[in-house]
Protein backbone atom coordinates (compact mmCIF):
# COMPACT_ATOMS: atom_id res chain seq x y z
CA UNK A 1 0.00 0.00 0.00
CA UNK A 2 2.84 2.41 0.76
CA UNK A 3 6.20 1.92 0.67
CA UNK A 4 8.87 4.27 1.63
CA UNK A 5 12.20 3.47 0.07
CA UNK A 6 15.57 4.98 1.29
CA UNK A 7 13.66 8.62 2.21
CA UNK A 8 16.09 11.34 2.96
CA UNK A 9 15.47 15.01 3.77
CA UNK A 10 18.00 17.69 4.71
CA UNK A 11 16.89 21.17 6.50
CA UNK A 12 20.63 22.98 5.85
CA UNK A 13 22.88 20.72 7.19
CA UNK A 14 20.40 18.99 9.59
CA UNK A 15 19.03 15.60 8.42
CA UNK A 16 15.38 15.43 9.32
CA UNK A 17 14.76 12.00 7.74
CA UNK A 18 17.89 9.68 7.33
CA UNK A 19 17.85 7.05 4.99
CA UNK A 20 14.37 5.86 5.91
CA UNK A 21 12.94 2.78 4.68
CA UNK A 22 8.67 1.59 5.89
CA UNK A 23 6.38 -0.64 4.13
CA UNK A 24 2.93 -0.50 5.21
CA UNK A 25 0.39 -3.49 3.77
CA UNK A 26 -3.37 -3.55 3.24
CA UNK A 27 -4.86 -4.50 6.61
CA UNK A 28 -1.86 -2.83 9.29
CA UNK A 29 -2.45 -0.15 11.34
CA UNK A 30 0.95 0.92 11.58
CA UNK A 31 1.95 3.55 14.41
CA UNK A 32 5.17 5.87 14.04
CA UNK A 33 6.57 6.59 17.50
CA UNK A 34 9.25 9.09 18.29
CA UNK A 35 10.07 12.56 20.15
CA UNK A 36 9.26 15.68 19.16
CA UNK A 37 12.11 16.80 16.33
CA UNK A 38 12.70 13.07 15.69
CA UNK A 39 11.33 13.34 11.86
CA UNK A 40 7.93 12.19 12.38
CA UNK A 41 5.79 14.66 10.41
CA UNK A 42 8.96 15.04 7.85
CA UNK A 43 7.92 11.82 6.67
CA UNK A 44 4.69 12.24 6.63
CA UNK A 45 4.44 15.45 4.86
CA UNK A 46 7.17 13.56 1.98
CA UNK A 47 4.82 10.26 2.07
CA UNK A 48 1.81 12.44 0.81
CA UNK A 49 3.83 15.16 -1.39
CA UNK A 50 3.48 17.79 0.61
CA UNK A 51 7.10 18.03 1.35
CA UNK A 52 9.97 17.35 -1.53
CA UNK A 53 13.30 15.14 -0.34
CA UNK A 54 16.58 14.68 -1.15
CA UNK A 55 16.47 11.18 -1.75
CA UNK A 56 14.39 7.97 -1.59
CA UNK A 57 11.15 7.20 -3.65
CA UNK A 58 7.93 6.90 -2.16
CA UNK A 59 5.03 4.95 -3.61
CA UNK A 60 1.39 4.45 -3.06
CA UNK A 61 -0.24 1.20 -4.73
CA UNK A 62 2.81 0.91 -6.77
CA UNK A 63 2.47 4.85 -7.71
CA UNK A 64 5.21 7.13 -7.62
CA UNK A 65 4.29 10.61 -5.09
CA UNK A 66 6.89 12.43 -7.27
CA UNK A 67 6.17 11.38 -10.53
CA UNK A 68 2.29 10.48 -9.94
CA UNK A 69 1.03 12.62 -6.89
CA UNK A 70 -2.73 13.08 -8.60
CA UNK A 71 -3.43 9.43 -8.80
CA UNK A 72 -1.53 9.08 -5.02
CA UNK A 73 -3.58 11.92 -3.73
CA UNK A 74 -7.16 9.86 -5.10
CA UNK A 75 -5.79 6.70 -2.92
CA UNK A 76 -4.82 8.73 0.14
CA UNK A 77 -6.21 11.10 3.07
CA UNK A 78 -3.89 13.17 5.58
CA UNK A 79 -4.76 14.78 8.49
CA UNK A 80 -2.15 17.02 9.98
CA UNK A 81 -2.06 17.54 13.86
CA UNK A 82 -3.30 21.01 13.39
CA UNK A 83 -5.93 21.14 10.25
CA UNK A 84 -5.87 24.31 8.02
CA UNK A 85 -9.13 24.68 6.87
CA UNK A 86 -10.88 27.47 4.93
CA UNK A 87 -12.30 29.01 8.75
CA UNK A 88 -14.91 31.35 6.35
CA UNK A 89 -16.77 28.27 5.16
CA UNK A 90 -19.51 26.47 6.84
CA UNK A 91 -18.64 23.22 8.17
CA UNK A 92 -21.20 21.83 5.05
CA UNK A 93 -19.86 23.89 2.69
CA UNK A 94 -16.35 22.83 3.53
CA UNK A 95 -17.53 19.23 3.44
CA UNK A 96 -18.74 19.30 0.05
CA UNK A 97 -15.92 21.20 -1.57
CA UNK A 98 -13.87 18.52 -0.26
CA UNK A 99 -16.49 16.45 -2.03
CA UNK A 100 -16.26 18.29 -5.40
CA UNK A 101 -12.58 17.70 -5.58
CA UNK A 102 -12.86 14.17 -5.10
CA UNK A 103 -16.01 14.05 -7.75
CA UNK A 104 -18.18 11.96 -5.20
CA UNK A 105 -21.60 12.26 -6.52
CA UNK A 106 -24.73 13.56 -4.58
CA UNK A 107 -26.04 11.06 -3.30
CA UNK A 108 -23.15 9.06 -2.05
CA UNK A 109 -21.68 12.77 -0.04
CA UNK A 110 -24.73 13.38 1.64
CA UNK A 111 -25.23 9.30 2.86
CA UNK A 112 -21.55 9.76 4.04
CA UNK A 113 -21.87 12.64 5.33
CA UNK A 114 -24.85 12.55 7.10
CA UNK A 115 -23.82 9.12 8.88
CA UNK A 116 -19.98 10.71 9.80
CA UNK A 117 -21.41 13.86 11.05
CA UNK A 118 -23.76 12.23 13.38
CA UNK A 119 -21.44 9.79 14.53
CA UNK A 120 -19.00 12.35 15.80
CA UNK A 121 -22.18 14.67 16.71
CA UNK A 122 -21.24 17.46 14.45
CA UNK A 123 -24.58 17.69 12.41
CA UNK A 124 -26.28 20.63 14.10
CA UNK A 125 -22.61 22.64 14.16
CA UNK A 126 -22.46 21.96 10.13
CA UNK A 127 -24.33 25.26 8.85
CA UNK A 128 -21.81 27.35 11.28
CA UNK A 129 -18.76 28.87 10.34
CA UNK A 130 -15.37 27.11 10.72
CA UNK A 131 -14.50 30.06 12.33
CA UNK A 132 -16.89 29.20 15.37
CA UNK A 133 -15.33 25.42 15.39
CA UNK A 134 -13.46 24.53 18.90
CA UNK A 135 -9.88 22.94 17.91
CA UNK A 136 -12.22 19.45 18.86
CA UNK A 137 -14.46 20.72 16.30
CA UNK A 138 -11.88 21.32 13.71
CA UNK A 139 -10.56 18.08 14.05
CA UNK A 140 -13.73 16.07 13.62
CA UNK A 141 -14.29 18.10 10.52
CA UNK A 142 -10.92 17.40 9.21
CA UNK A 143 -11.64 13.49 9.89
CA UNK A 144 -14.97 13.67 8.16
CA UNK A 145 -13.20 15.38 5.07
CA UNK A 146 -10.84 12.50 4.92
CA UNK A 147 -13.23 9.84 5.23
CA UNK A 148 -16.08 10.87 2.68
CA UNK A 149 -14.07 9.42 -0.50
CA UNK A 150 -13.21 6.70 0.91
CA UNK A 151 -9.15 6.54 1.00
CA UNK A 152 -7.29 3.47 0.70
CA UNK A 153 -4.45 4.24 2.74
CA UNK A 154 -4.75 7.06 5.58
CA UNK A 155 -1.63 9.19 6.92
CA UNK A 156 -2.78 11.20 10.02
CA UNK A 157 -0.19 13.03 12.62
CA UNK A 158 -1.47 13.13 16.34
CA UNK A 159 -5.24 12.33 15.36
CA UNK A 160 -6.39 11.99 18.89
CA UNK A 161 -4.85 15.75 20.22
CA UNK A 162 -7.68 17.48 20.77
CA UNK A 163 -10.46 14.84 20.83
CA UNK A 164 -13.28 13.83 23.31
CA UNK A 165 -13.10 10.58 24.63
CA UNK A 166 -15.63 9.88 22.90
CA UNK A 167 -14.75 10.63 19.87
CA UNK A 168 -11.07 9.22 20.69
CA UNK A 169 -13.14 6.25 20.56
CA UNK A 170 -14.88 6.39 17.99
CA UNK A 171 -11.85 6.82 15.79
CA UNK A 172 -9.73 4.26 16.94
CA UNK A 173 -13.17 1.85 16.08
CA UNK A 174 -13.29 3.64 12.75
CA UNK A 175 -9.76 3.01 12.40
CA UNK A 176 -9.51 -0.49 12.96
CA UNK A 177 -12.93 -1.56 10.93
CA UNK A 178 -10.79 0.67 8.25
CA UNK A 179 -8.04 -1.60 8.17
CA UNK A 180 -10.63 -4.29 8.30
CA UNK A 181 -11.62 -4.06 5.06
CA UNK A 182 -8.33 -3.64 3.53
CA UNK A 183 -7.38 0.20 3.72
CA UNK A 184 -4.25 1.10 6.07
CA UNK A 185 -3.33 3.80 8.26
CA UNK A 186 0.01 5.28 9.06
CA UNK A 187 -0.39 7.78 12.11
CA UNK A 188 2.02 9.64 14.35
CA UNK A 189 1.17 9.60 17.94
CA UNK A 190 2.61 10.61 21.68
CA UNK A 191 0.07 7.89 23.45
CA UNK A 192 2.09 5.49 23.90
CA UNK A 193 -0.98 3.54 25.69
CA UNK A 194 -3.35 3.96 22.31
CA UNK A 195 -0.56 2.37 19.96
CA UNK A 196 0.04 -0.41 21.95
CA UNK A 197 -3.35 -1.46 22.02
CA UNK A 198 -4.35 -0.15 18.09
CA UNK A 199 -1.64 -0.62 16.32
CA UNK A 200 -0.65 -4.22 14.34
CA UNK A 201 3.19 -2.89 13.69
CA UNK A 202 5.30 0.60 15.11
CA UNK A 203 8.23 1.84 14.12
CA UNK A 204 10.17 3.72 16.48
CA UNK A 205 12.29 6.79 14.80
CA UNK A 206 15.41 8.87 16.40
CA UNK A 207 17.29 11.93 15.06
CA UNK A 208 15.86 11.31 12.07
CA UNK A 209 17.03 7.05 11.99
CA UNK A 210 14.38 4.05 12.26
CA UNK A 211 15.77 2.16 15.10
CA UNK A 212 13.15 -0.23 15.88
CA UNK A 213 10.00 -1.63 13.34
CA UNK A 214 8.01 -4.87 13.36
CA UNK A 215 5.05 -5.83 15.00
CA UNK A 216 3.91 -4.87 18.71
CA UNK A 217 5.21 -7.76 19.90
CA UNK A 218 8.48 -8.04 18.22
CA UNK A 219 8.85 -4.33 19.41
CA UNK A 220 7.86 -4.66 22.38
CA UNK A 221 8.67 -8.49 23.71
CA UNK A 222 7.51 -8.62 27.03
CA UNK A 223 7.58 -4.79 28.16
CA UNK A 224 5.37 -2.27 27.45
CA UNK A 225 5.68 0.05 24.79
CA UNK A 226 6.36 3.08 26.70
CA UNK A 227 9.65 1.38 28.43
CA UNK A 228 10.99 0.07 25.50
CA UNK A 229 10.45 3.79 23.99
CA UNK A 230 12.88 5.15 26.59
CA UNK A 231 15.20 2.76 27.23
CA UNK A 232 15.97 3.66 23.04
CA UNK A 233 15.64 7.10 24.00
CA UNK A 234 18.61 6.95 26.77
CA UNK A 235 21.00 5.30 24.31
Amino acid sequence: MLKIEHLTKTYGNTKAVDDLTLHIQPGEIFGFIGHNGAGKSTTLKSAVGILPFDNGEITINGHSIKTDPVTCKKDLAYIPDNPDLYEFMSGIGYLNFIADIFGISSDDRQERIRRYADTFELTSSLAQPISAYSHGMKQKLALISALIHEPKLIIMDEPFVGLDPKASHLLKQMMREHCDKGGAIFFSTHVLEVAEKLCDKVAIIKQGKLVKVGTMEEVKGDDSLEEVFLELEEE
